[in-house]
């Protein structure tokens, strides 16, 4: 309960220390870092925190799987979440297909829905890539572990 209150939070109060880009960037490759920088500060935070969470649990996980902890929520970028959207889309995701992408609410809940989707367009590692689409239904061990720390946090 104190974690959902906590995001509920965060979603009108960005954080007060700034996300530690320089952790996250020290791990992403190429086109990757400017996909994380284009993150809102709290999605960023909050896959350092991931990232983090994974390196703790297992300091052997595979520097991919580290990127894709770093981008699992990139595809939110897409379009940027106003605080009502934020706690909006965290409750309620209704069926809509990943494209047109759509204006207002309705783009908002595309997001929440299929941002996986949007980041892994993004992401030219084919193994990072797979790990980033796996992030609602997680099927592969290092997919499962990565979702384990997302849920986690």
């Amino acid at each position: 309960m104190a974690k959902r209150l906590f995001r509920l939070l965060e979603a009108f109060f960005p954080p007060k220390t700034p996300p530690d880009d320089a952790f996250a960037l020290a791990f992403l490759e190429g086109e990757e870092g400017a996909l994380y920088l284009a993150m809102d500060p709290r999605d960023r935070a909050h896959a350092v925190r991931v990232a983090r969470r994974l390196l703790r649990a297992y300091p052997e996980a595979p520097k991919e799987v580290v990127r894709a902890a770093l981008l699992h929520d990139a595809g939110k970028a897409l379009r940027p979440y106003r605080p009502l959207e934020r706690i909006l889309t965290g409750l309620f995701a209704p069926p809509l297909p990943p494209y047109p992408l759509r204006r207002g609410l309705l783009g908002a809940f595309q997001v929440r829905r299929h941002h996986p989707l949007y980041a892994a367009e993004r992401i030219q590692d084919p193994w990072v890539r797979s790990l980033v689409l796996e992030h609602h239904a997680p099927q592969s061990p290092w997919g499962k572990r990565l979702h384990q720390a997302d849920q986690e946090e």
